[in-house]
C-alpha cells in the first residue's frame, strides 16, 4: 500500500508545473557603438535556470537608457521561450554598489586601524619628548653647587652619568624621528583611503530594471544579450595633418591621421569594451521637415481713428449696454474657438517609423563604422577618450597664397585630394609642417575624391612687396558731368624656394550698387579669376614662379559717378 501511494505521489509531482522563481542576473558591458550623438550599449549575462517559468531580472541598466530601445535576446543549451520584457525605472541597488559595500567596510576598518596606530605613535612621541626633558634636567647635575660644608655629599661617577645622558638623548631623538616618519606614512595612507572611499558608488541609485519572463523546457544555461540606447554620449572627429615639404629632388608628402574624441555621461562606465564609432545619426529625424503653404496678399489699409463723440451721444440705454456686453462676450468666445482651431490646421505630421541602420550602411557614401582595435575604457564623467582610427598617406600639391592689400605675408597651402573610401566629417585639424606644430584649422565635410586647400602657416620663402602707384580723384567731361576715382597698385613676387611653386595673389575692386556708378578694371595684369570663391569683386592672379624668379603684377580700377552725387566705400 505504501509503495502504491509513493508511485501516485511521484506521478502527480511529475505532472505539476515547476514553481516560478525570480532570478537576479548581473550583466557586464561587452560592446558599445558610439554615434555622432548617442550610443548603443550591449550587455551580456549568463544565467542558470531550472525547468519551469522564471523572471530573469537585470537591474544594472542605467536610468538614462531609452526605454523603448531596450531589446533582449539570447541563446540557451535547451528550449527557452521569452514571453515578455518589462522595463521600469526604480530605486535599486546596483551590482557594483553591492560589491562596493564589502570594499567600503574593508576601507573603513583599515581607516580605524590606521587612526588607532596614529594615536599610539603620538603617545610615543609624547613619551620621547618627556624622556628628552628628563635627560636635559639630568644633564644639569654636574653644574649644580656642592652641598654647604660637604654634608651629605657623595662622590658621583660623572663619566658614566654623561655616557648615560648621551645614549639616552640619542635614543629619545631616534624614537621621535621614527614616530614622525610613521605618522607621515599613516597620514598618506589615510588620505588615499579616504579618496577611495569617496569614489565608491553609493549603496543605492536610480536604475532601469528589466524583467524578462521566460519558460524553460528543461534545466539549462542561457546567455542573454541586452541592447539599449543612451543619449548623453558622442564622438567628434579630430585630425592630424603632418606635412613634409620635401626638397629640390623629393616631392612633398603628408600623413592625414583620423582621430576621435569620445565622451559620455550615460550613468555608467565602459570598462574594457569592444568599441565602434559610427557616422550614422539615429537620434535625428528620418524624414525631411514639412513645408507649409505660404501666401502673399495686399497689406490691409489702416483706417484713421474716428474722432471722439460728444458726451450726449456717448450715453446709451442700459439695455443697449447689455446687448454690447453680450456681443463682446460672444466675440470673445468666437475668438477662443478660432484660437483653439488654429493649431489643428497646422498639426504636425504623424510620426514616421525609424528603421534600424543596416550593416550595408558602413559602405554608404555618408556613413561609416570604425572598429577601434583592442579593448577600450571610457569613464562616465565626461572626460574625453582619444583614439586613432586610420591614417591616409597623401601626395599634396604645394602652393602659396597672398593678400597684399591686407598684409604682405604669403601663406603655404597644400592641395589635398581626398582618398577613396569614407568621407571626412567636419572637425578640427592640428597642423604640423616638417615636424613643427604650425597651428590649427577646421576641415569641412569632404567627400572621397574631392579637393581641398589646407593652409600651413606663413611661407617665408616667397617675398611679397606691395606699392600704391596712384590714388587720384578728378572730373571728366567738358562741363564737369561726373567725378572719377582712379587707383593703381603694383605687387612684386620673388620665389626663394628650391623648386617651382604656384602662387595666387588675391585683390579686389569695388562693386557698384547703383547703375549710375561705373567701375572698370584698368590694371595691366589681367586677372586669372573673377569673383573668386563666389565673392563679388574679388580677383585672383595666378602665376608659376621658378626658383629665384621675380614677377611684377600691376592692377587697378577706375570709378565714375554723376557730379551732383557723392559716393561712399564699404568695408
Amino acid at each position: 500500500m505504501r509503495l502504491a501511494v509513493s508511485i501516485i505521489c511521484l506521478l502527480l509531482s511529475s505532472q505539476m508545473p515547476a514553481f516560478a522563481a525570480d532570478v537576479s542576473a548581473p550583466s557586464r558591458i561587452s560592446a558599445v557603438t558610439v554615434f555622432l550623438q548617442g550610443a548603443e550599449v550591449t550587455r551580456v549575462a549568463k544565467v542558470k535556470l531550472e525547468k519551469g517559468e522564471h523572471t530573469v531580472i537585470f537591474n544594472d541598466i542605467p536610468a538614462g537608457a531609452v526605454q523603448g530601445s531596450i531589446r533582449v535576446e539570447g541563446t540557451a543549451t535547451g528550449k527557452l521561450d521569452i514571453g515578455s520584457v518589462d522595463t521600469a525605472r526604480k530605486f535599486l541597488a546596483r551590482a557594483e554598489s553591492q560589491a562596493a559595500d564589502g570594499d567600503r567596510k574593508r576601507i573603513e576598518d583599515e581607516l580605524e586601524s590606521l587612526r588607532d596606530q596614529k594615536t599610539v605613535i603620538e603617545a610615543q612621541v609624547q613619551a620621547a619628548e618627556t624622556q628628552k626633558q628628563l635627560i636635559a634636567n639630568l644633564a644639569q647635575l654636574p653644574h649644580r653647587p656642592a652641598p654647604v660644608g660637604g654634608v651629605g655629599g657623595t662622590s658621583e661617577d660623572w663619566p658614566r652619568v654623561l655616557s648615560i645622558i648621551a645614549q639616552g638623548t640619542a635614543d629619545a631623538s631616534k624614537l621621535a624621528i621614527d614616530a614622525q616618519l610613521k605618522t607621515r606614512n599613516i597620514d598618506r595612507n589615510i588620505e588615499d583611503l579616504e579618496k577611495t572611499l569617496a569614489e565608491l558608488a553609493p549603496p543605492k541609485t536610480h536604475q532601469t530594471e528589466v524583467r524578462v519572463y521566460v519558460e524553460a523546457a528543461s534545466p539549462l544555461d542561457a546567455d542573454f544579450t541586452i541592447r539599449y540606447q543612451v543619449q548623453d554620449a558622442n564622438w567628434v572627429p579630430l585630425y592630424d595633418a603632418r606635412l613634409q615639404t620635401g626638397s629640390k629632388t623629393a616631392p612633398a608628402t603628408m600623413d592625414l591621421a583620423r582621430r576621435a574624441a569620445i565622451t559620455q555621461r550615460s550613468g555608467e562606465n565602459w570598462y574594457d569594451v569592444t568599441l565602434q564609432l559610427s557616422t550614422a545619426r539615429p537620434s535625428e529625424g528620418a524624414s525631411a521637415p514639412m513645408l507649409e503653404t505660404q501666401i502673399v496678399d495686399f497689406e490691409p489699409v489702416i483706417k484713421p481713428a474716428s474722432a471722439p463723440q460728444p458726451m450726449a451721444k456717448a450715453l446709451r440705454r442700459p439695455e443697449n449696454i447689455q446687448q454690447d456686453m453680450d456681443g463682446a462676450s460672444g466675440s470673445a468666445e468666437m475668438a477662443e474657438m478660432a484660437a483653439a482651431a488654429m493649431p489643428m490646421a497646422s498639426a504636425a505630421p504623424e510620426p514616421q517609423v525609424v528603421a534600424e541602420t543596416e550593416a550595408a550602411l558602413t559602405t554608404a557614401p555618408f556613413d561609416a563604422t570604425f572598429a577601434v582595435p583592442g579593448k577600450v575604457s571610457v569613464t562616465g564623467n565626461g572626460e574625453a577618450k582619444r583614439v586613432i582610427l586610420m591614417t591616409d598617406s597623401l601626395e599634396p600639391v604645394l602652393s602659396s597664397r597672398t593678400v597684399p592689400k591686407v598684409e604682405t605675408n604669403a601663406y603655404l597651402y597644400a592641395k589635398l585630394k581626398m582618398p577613396k573610401g569614407t568621407p571626412l566629417l567636419p572637425g578640427r585639424v592640428y597642423l604640423f609642417r616638417d615636424g613643427t606644430f604650425a597651428g590649427t584649422s577646421n576641415l569641412p565635410l569632404l567627400q572621397p575624391g574631392e579637393d581641398h586647400d589646407l593652409g600651413f602657416g606663413v611661407d617665408d620663402q616667397l617675398k611679397v612687396k606691395y606699392v600704391v602707384l596712384e590714388e587720384k580723384r578728378g572730373e571728366s567731361g567738358l562741363i564737369s558731368t561726373s567725378h572719377t576715382d582712379s587707383r593703381n597698385f603694383r605687387v612684386t613676387l620673388k620665389n626663394l624656394h628650391e623648386r617651382p611653386i604656384q602662387v595666387s595673389v588675391l585683390d579686389r575692386i569695388p562693386v557698384s550698387q547703383n547703375q549710375d556708378i561705373k567701375v572698370e578694371y584698368t590694371g595691366r595684369t589681367t586677372p586669372t579669376k573673377s569673383d573668386f570663391e563666389d565673392k563679388r569683386g574679388v580677383l585672383s592672379f595666378e602665376a608659376k614662379l621658378e626658383p629665384d624668379e621675380e614677377k611684377v603684377l600691376e592692377m587697378g580700377y577706375r570709378i565714375s559717378w554723376p557730379a551732383a552725387k557723392s559716393i561712399i566705400y564699404g568695408p
